[in-house]
C-alpha cells in the first residue's frame, strides 16, 4: 500500500530539517555560538532563580569594590552590590533590547527591500535613496537628541511596554536605523526571484502583487533574512552597549552597557577593579561573537556557493 501524500510530505519535511541541522551543526563555530547563546538566554530567562532579585544600594551585601571571593564570585561594585547579580539581570535587558530592535529592523528592511525590488522604477529609486540616508544615519546622535525629549514628555517613572522611557527610545532608535543593510540584501534577492517562472505562473492565475510578495517571494527570502538577522543582533548589542555607556541607559533597569558606564564613573579602571569592567565587557563580546558565528554558519548553510570546495 502506497503512503498518503500528507505522510510523504511530512517525511520529506522532516528529512529536510534533519539535513539542514546536520549541515548547520557541522560547523564548529555554530556549535560554539549556540552553546554560548543558550547559556545567556537561560540567564536572561530566569535571573531570579539563578542569583536572586536584583540588588540595589539598599539591599547590597558586599563592601566597596571588593575583589572576587567565595561570597561574591565576580566581586562587588561601588555600593557593595554583587557584580554577578547585576550581570545576570543585565542579560535580560541587553538581549531583549537587541532582539526586539532586530525584529523592528528586519520587518522594516524586508518590507522596503522587497517592495523596491518587486516594483522597480521610481518606487525602487525613492526607496533606495531613503535606504542610503539611513545607511549614514548615526544612531548615537539620534538617540542623544530624542531621548531627553521623550523622557521629559513621558516622565521618568512611567514604563512603555515594560521598559522605562530611555530604554524604549534606545530600542526604537536601533530598530529604525539598522535596517538599511537588510533592505539592500532583500532587494537584490527579490530582483532575482521576481524573474523566476513560478512568479510568472502566479501572475497568470491572477494573484495580486501583495499575494505574490507574501506567499511566493517572502518564503524564499527567509534563509537570507535569518542569516543576516543574526548579524544584525550582534550589531544591535554593540549599539545598545555604546548608547548605555554614554549615559542613556537606566540604572533601575541596568544593561551591560549601563554597568560599564557605572564602572567607568566609579573609577573602576584606576582603582584596579578589573572584575567590574571585565564581567559585562566579556558578556557583550561573547554574545556578539556567538551571533556572528551563528550568522556565518547559517549563511554558509543556505548559500552553498560560499562553501570552500576542497
Amino acid at each position: 500500500m502506497s503512503e498518503s501524500p500528507v505522510r510523504c510530505s511530512r517525511r520529506s519535511r522532516a528529512r529536510s530539517i534533519k539535513d539542514f541541522l546536520g549541515q548547520f551543526l557541522g560547523y564548529g563555530g555554530a556549535q560554539l555560538g549556540l552553546a554560548c547563546l543558550i547559556l545567556f538566554l537561560v540567564m536572561a530567562a530566569m535571573p531570579n532563580s539563578l542569583v536572586g532579585p536584583l540588588q540595589t544600594a539598599i539591599n547590597a551585601t558586599g563592601d566597596f569594590l571588593a575583589s572576587p571571593s567565595i561570597q561574591h564570585l565576580l566581586g562587588t561594585d561601588e555600593v557593595g552590590r554583587d557584580v554577578l547579580n547585576l550581570v545576570v539581570h543585565g542579560a535580560r535587558i541587553s538581549l531583549t533590547i537587541a532582539l526586539l530592535s532586530t525584529v523592528i529592523s528586519l520587518i522594516v528592511g524586508t518590507t522596503v527591500g522587497m517592495t523596491a525590488g518587486y516594483y522597480g522604477g521610481r518606487v525602487d529609486t525613492w526607496l533606495m535613496r531613503m535606504t542610503d540616508f539611513f545607511f549614514v544615519m548615526p544612531s548615537f546622535v539620534l538617540a542623544l537628541v530624542i531621548t531627553p525629549v521623550v523622557v521629559e514628555v513621558m516622565g521618568r517613572g512611567r514604563e512603555i511596554l515594560g521598559f522605562r522611557p530611555s530604554l524604549f527610545v534606545i530600542l526604537v532608535v536601533i530598530g529604525i536605523t539598522s535596517w538599511a543593510f537588510v533592505a539592500r540584501i532583500v532587494r537584490s534577492q527579490t530582483l532575482s526571484l521576481k524573474e523566476r517562472t513560478f512568479i510568472d505562473r502566479a501572475r497568470v492565475v491572477g494573484s495580486s502583487n501583495f499575494s505574490i510578495m507574501v506567499r511566493h517571494i517572502l518564503p524564499n527570502l527567509v534563509p537570507q533574512i535569518a542569516a543576516n538577522g543574526a548579524l544584525v543582533v550582534a550589531g544591535a548589542i554593540y549599539v545598545e552597549t555604546s548608547l548605555s555607556f554614554l549615559g542613556l541607559g537606566d540604572p533601575l533597569q541596568p544593561s551591560w552597557g549601563t554597568l560599564l558606564s557605572l564602572a567607568q564613573r566609579a573609577g573602576a579602571a584606576s582603582s584596579g577593579a578589573w572584575w567590574y569592567l571585565g564581567a559585562p565587557g566579556v558578556c557583550v563580546l561573547t554574545v556578539s561573537l556567538s551571533f556572528v558565528l551563528i550568522g556565518n554558519a547559517l549563511d554558509d548553510t543556505f548559500n552553498p556557493r560560499r562553501r570552500v570546495i576542497p
